[in-house]
């Protein structure tokens, strides 16, 4: 039987190989003669901190042993978290995801790990490593799959969160599949629950779950605050909301305001204005909540403009231009309304195109910047304004320039998988195929050959046809 290498072994080897004494690798490594000679007889058990510098006083790249680590100290030897926490923190900061998911593999045989592993998982979490946040957070929700948990409700929360990409077909299922684990939350978290649930609805243009949603997210808002202003014994929160509380209210009204907007109910939308620009029964008064109500009264009077254009009125085009300009976050959305509205009411926007000829393109490459929208509706925005483009250059039989905005919708919704975007922009260019050159039909074909491939792998067949 051939002798299992180990990491003693890789040392004493290397040692004599290059000649080096222990106490000459002691000062290149940093580590102590004693512990080393300890080490290489078996004595001693490897210490992460130990295991690193001896690592680089080799020459290696970081993490080279950390699998036969795994053999060592954990599948061949009783693990302990003294020794698996500092060798999470340090796969996670590495990337090296194959060795956390062998350790979770072997830690979660005992469920007393699980608070520890969910514990783990926050941190990684807050930190920006999703990677091995989402595999810690997975192995705890499978492990309490069969318990009406809050710990497996934010467990369920988070992968949510994480799984949120460009696929909108991914992002759909992420939301369905996290939905059911709302109202075991803690109540607190059920409110940034719901909004993150309704934003991402409303990036899939699924204006019912919106609309559900923001409902139930303002009657639990309304609950609470109550509960914190009017009894007689206050129900004092256990943590603070994201948001001030009467702002999960107030957004409630305006994502409603946004479904009915978006069906072409506009008074029906200006009517959930007209309720979250009533600021009179809110009671909190410190810096931050005037920020909100500041905020909310802009928003209220951006809709207001914008609902006037929706409905044809072009004289207040100015004053909701002039306030998209000084608003980054508000220009892809607001450029798409405007031109939803010059494509119905067949009215010329070309100087609006022209002065944010250069914004369209920053507004979309600085979306990650930008904590006020996600990336999902950032490039779901981007993608149908360039699609709403196309069709106004349709209108004004300006084809080149139209069939160059097909194209690049077209390339975007491919990116995010968006069927409803896909078929308008070949609808649009079938009906220009016969202008649009050789190079640009190859191109299209390229795409339409992409979105076959994602159908088919969605239908669980792909093709061998290359």
């Amino acid at each position: 039987m051939m002798k299992r290498m180990t990491i003693r072994a890789e040392l004493a080897d290397y040692l004599k190989k290059h000649g080096t004494t222990i106490n000459q690798f002691s000062e290149v490594s940093k580590v102590n003669s004693g512990t080393i000679s300890n080490i290489i007889n078996g004595n001693r058990p490897i210490a992460m901190q130990q295991l690193d510098r001896i690592t680089e006083g080799m020459g290696l790249e970081e993490g080279s042993y950390y699998d036969l680590y795994v053999d060592e100290c954990f599948v061949h030897s009783n693990p302990n978290w003294r020794r698996l926490r500092p060798f999470l923190y340090r796969c996670a900061e590495l990337d090296k995801l194959d060795c956390i998911a062998r350790v979770v593999g072997i830690m979660m045989d005992s469920l007393s790990y699980t608070p520890s592993l969910f514990d783990t998982a926050e941190d990684f979490f807050a930190q920006g490593k999703y990677e091995a946040a989402a595999m810690l957070y997975q192995s705890v929700a499978e492990s309490e799959k069969y318990q009406h948990s809050e710990r497996l409700a934010l467990c369920q929360y988070r992968l949510f969160t994480i799984a949120l990409g460009e696929d909108q077909d991914a992002n759909l299922r992420a939301a369905v599949q996290f939905e059911g684990f709302v109202n075991r939350l803690d109540e607190v978290d059920q409110l940034d629950a719901l909004k993150d649930l309704a934003n991402t609805y409303s990036a899939l243009r699924h204006w019912d779950k919106v609309k559900a949603i923001a409902k139930e997210m303002g009657n639990k808002a309304t609950i609470q605050y109550h509960s914190k202003y009017e009894r007689a014994r206050k129900s004092k929160l256990q943590k603070e909301p994201e948001i001030p509380l009467f702002s999960y209210i107030q957004y409630s009204y305006m994502l409603r305001s946004v479904v009915y907007r978006e069906l072409g109910n506009y008074d029906r939308a200006l009517h959930y204005v007209n309720l979250y620009m009533d600021m009179s029964w809110i009671r909190e008064d410190t810096e931050e909540a005037l920020q909100h109500i500041n905020q909310c009264m802009e928003w209220a009077r951006a809709n207001i403009y914008l609902l006037r254009i929706l409905k044809g009125d072009v004289t207040v085009l100015p004053e909701y231009v002039a306030y998209i300009e000084q608003r980054e976050e508000e220009i892809l959305s607001g450029l798409f309304k405007i031109l939803q509205a010059a494509n119905y009411y067949q009215f010329n926007v070309d100087d609006i195109l022209l002065r944010f000829k250069q914004k369209k393109s920053e507004c979309r490459d600085h979306r990650l910047e930008n904590r006020s929208y996600n990336q999902q509706i950032l490039e779901d925005r981007y993608t149908n304004l360039m699609a709403e483009i196309a069709s106004y250059y349709i209108k004004r039989n300006e084809y080149e320039i139209s069939i160059k905005y097909i194209m690049i919708s077209l390339e975007c919704s491919v990116k995010i998988n968006s069927e409803s975007c896909i078929i308008k922009c070949v609808g649009m260019f079938e009906q220009l195929r016969h202008i649009a050159s050789i190079e640009t039909q190859k191109e299209y074909q390229n795409l339409i050959s992409k979105v076959q491939r994602i159908n088919e792998k969605k239908n669980g067949f792909v093709s061998n046809i290359s």
